[in-house]
């Protein structure tokens, strides 16, 4: 985000060129313009009395500071009011819908906040003594119980920190079972309707990656998959339901061509609120699946820190899970680690994490199951397939759906910017629906749909809600079909006018300097 810096620019102008006398301020009405806090504070001062620090001789050697660190000094009121206000300049899913295809942004129930802060979870050490966290490991022991309930799967590892961290997980474990077996393959097959992360994550793993076309409905094209299969291939990596909102109707079929070749099936479990409680993935042959906490199971996402993906074996791949894990012995839990593993589970591939994964993570996730039931659960698939099918049929008319004539979409709702009036693009749309109040959807994602604008309302949105955003969506996209010249200098009321997205990408200022004195002349 910019500022007003020492020459005093107009921050609505969205030009570092365009120039203001040095008393402008930005401000409009009770939005405050924001300068940065360096600019703020005084360096050199601080809010708080404190106490000269004893003379000790240094440890430091040359790495000594010479010269002040340079922190601003800012009274309690200043600090807080610069926070405060920098966070009314920030879109959150307590203020309203977010959009975001593919993201899972719904409502974090309180409930599940209140049960994270309580003490003996919130406050819990990784080096504790096992007998003091009995607790704590019963919980991750319950959670374990209900992911391999609700996904028909042998086992899990919950030690991985996120999505992306999770299919790692899966593909190691796809290679340690390779490995154990004597058979070296080298490829991993990705369709195209895959998450992006899919083939990054196989080429981390030093796999070569091969995609899949999808067909004109887009889903995975059977024949294509069945042709390239051979005894190079260790895999599939598979988003179900897929980047275009779609259920993967050749699931069982896909597994059963992958395994009757060797190789083993991932599937990318980042859109499982949309099957929760209606489809188990074990039935459709997955072999290793992960689940992110922090979409499907509520947890905060982004902002709220750590993620949490744990993720699903099946019975073949479940001896090559990551430690460590928890086990229970009667009334008591133990932490398998590589010292205790033994014969019972030496087949493991290593550790992904120092410790055991995000205790938040855990107690927010259990929280929500326990709180919905399996009929909850059920209804959260359910409403969040009807919520993006209403989307969709209700914009299907003013947005091209490229896929509409596929049959109902699952969570997600996708669009492309086709038949908009020459020169506008779906980025014009996004920037218009800023000043419509709301968070752009994801845009230009899946890459097989031109100009794409992918929509995932959750279930946790309301019909009023929808109809809202529907409305809002439809009038943007009505002025880019009539060609209205405004919308290409949208937004107008966000705290910043349009970037140039070239210079945001190439040129970023992501240090802040203090402005150069100017010296006057001997």
């Amino acid at each position: 985000m910019n500022s007003i810096n020492q020459s005093g620019w107009k921050p609505e102008m969205g030009n570092a060129g365009d120039t203001a006398p040095a008393t402008y301020t930005g401000n409009k009405a009770l939005m405050l313009e924001e300068a940065l806090i360096f600019e703020i504070g005084t360096a050199g001062t601080t809010g708080v009395d404190l106490a000269d620090s004893p003379q000790v001789a240094s440890r430091l050697g040359n790495l000594e500071r010479h010269r002040d660190i340079g922190l601003p000094g800012l009274s309690e009121p200043e600090t807080v009011r610069h926070y405060t206000r920098l966070s009314r300049q920030n879109y959150a899913i307590d203020l309203g819908f977010f959009p975001l295809g593919s993201c899972t942004m719904k409502h974090n129930p309180r409930l599940n906040e209140k049960v994270a802060r309580m003490a003996g979870f919130a406050d819990v050490h990784p080096l504790q003594p096992v007998e003091t966290v009995q607790g704590a490991l019963g919980v991750i022991h319950e959670l374990a119980h209900w992911l391999v309930t609700l996904t028909g799967m042998k086992a899990v590892a919950m030690s991985p920190k996120a999505g992306a961290h999770g299919e790692l997980c899966g593909i190691l474990a796809i290679r340690a079972a390779l490995t154990a077996r004597g058979d070296a393959r080298s490829v991993i097959l990705c369709p195209e309707s895959a998450h992006g992360t899919n083939p990054a994550t196989a080429a981390f793993a030093g796999y070569a990656v091969e995609n899949i076309p999808a067909t004109s409905e887009g889903r995975v094209d059977l024949a294509a998959l069945k042709a390239r299969l051979g005894p190079d291939v260790a895999g599939v990596m598979i988003t179900n339901p897929n980047t275009c909102g779609l259920f993967e109707r050749d699931m069982r079929e896909i597994s059963d061509a992958v395994h009757a070749a060797g190789g083993y099936v991932y599937c990318d479990g980042a859109n499982f609120n949309a099957i929760v409680g209606r489809v188990r993935p074990g039935d459709l042959g997955v072999d290793a699946m992960h689940i992110n906490l922090h979409k499907t199971f509520s947890t905060p996402h982004g902002g709220g820190g750590p993620g949490s993906g744990p993720v699903v074996l099946s019975e073949a791949l479940a001896p090559y899970a990551p430690l460590p894990f928890v086990d229970k012995n009667g009334d008591h839990y133990r932490l398998v680690e590589e010292e205790t593993a033994g014969e019972h589970h030496g087949s493991s591939f290593g550790r992904m994490v120092a410790f055991h994964g995000q205790m938040g993570m855990f107690t927010r996730a259990l929280s929500y199951i326990m709180s919905h039931g399996a009929d909850g659960l059920r209804q959260v698939a359910e409403d969040a397939v009807l919520n993006a099918n209403y989307i969709l049929r209700s914009l299907e008319d003013v947005l091209e759906a490229p896929f509409a004539h596929s049959g109902p979409c699952m969570h997600e709702a996708l669009f492309s910017d086709n038949g908009l009036a020459e020169g506008f693009s779906t980025l014009d749309i996004a920037k218009g629906l800023i000043d419509e109040g709301y968070h752009p959807m994801t845009v230009y994602f899946p890459l097989v749909v031109h100009g794409a604008m992918l929509v995932e309302p959750t279930e946790t949105e309301s019909k009023a809600t929808l109809d809202q955003f529907i409305g809002a969506l439809g009038r943007v996209a009505e002025r880019a079909k009539a060609g209205d010249p405004s919308l290409k200098s949208a937004p107008h009321y966000a705290p910043r006018r349009r970037l140039d997205e070239t210079q945001a990408a190439r040129k970023p200022v992501l240090v802040w300097r203090e402005p150069e004195q100017a010296v006057a002349a001997e």
